[in-house]
């Protein structure tokens, strides 16, 4: 979740993919440099997350996977142009997508971590609940006990002799 803006420049948020061809460490090292590109151009960056390697929806370049990154960050809209194409020229990033997000305020994000809080516990008392009914369960299932179906093998001994010496086998 982003900050809130603090600043004149609009907030953005841009999603870059750097190919497969490189190792998790060279990918975060290009993540750095993307930063770097940002902060250059006087953008102050709020939010940086490395989402790592993810399959492709499809191909692109002949890669199928391929390191994703997510920044969030304000600028000011002249610069956002020079930091588009430098990334378009790169070969270190696959593909790349820059968006304005409107910036949170405070009160939306706390409105937004109530509500969270809520999800998570309707969910953690669901999972209590089926925890109980797969323990009633198994309980009731232990208590049920099957009958004891072996067979000895003297009678399976006596069956066996009993078809073999059956005349209409053939």
């Amino acid at each position: 979740m982003s900050k809130t803006k603090t600043s004149g420049a609009t907030h953005y948020e841009m999603l870059f993919i750097v190919p497969n061809r490189f190792t998790d460490d060279e990918a975060k090292t290009i993540a750095g440099q993307v930063e770097k590109m940002i902060t250059a151009s006087d953008g102050q960056i709020t939010l940086r997350e490395y989402w790592g390697k993810k399959r492709l929806a499809y191909e692109i370049k002949h890669n199928s996977f391929g390191y994703y990154g997510l920044f969030e960050f304000d600028l000011e809209g002249a610069k956002l142009a020079k930091i588009d194409k430098d990334l378009r020229l790169s070969a270190d990033v696959l593909r790349h997508q820059i968006v304005v997000k409107k910036a949170k305020t405070e009160q939306e994000i706390a409105k937004e971590n109530k509500i969270r809080a809520k999800i998570d516990s309707k969910k953690a008392a669901e999972g209590k609940k089926l925890e109980e009914k797969s323990r009633a369960a198994s309980s009731s299932a232990a208590a049920v006990k099957t009958p004891d179906k072996r067979v000895d093998l003297k009678d399976l001994d006596e069956k066996l002799e009993g078809i073999l010496s059956a005349k209409d086998l053939i």
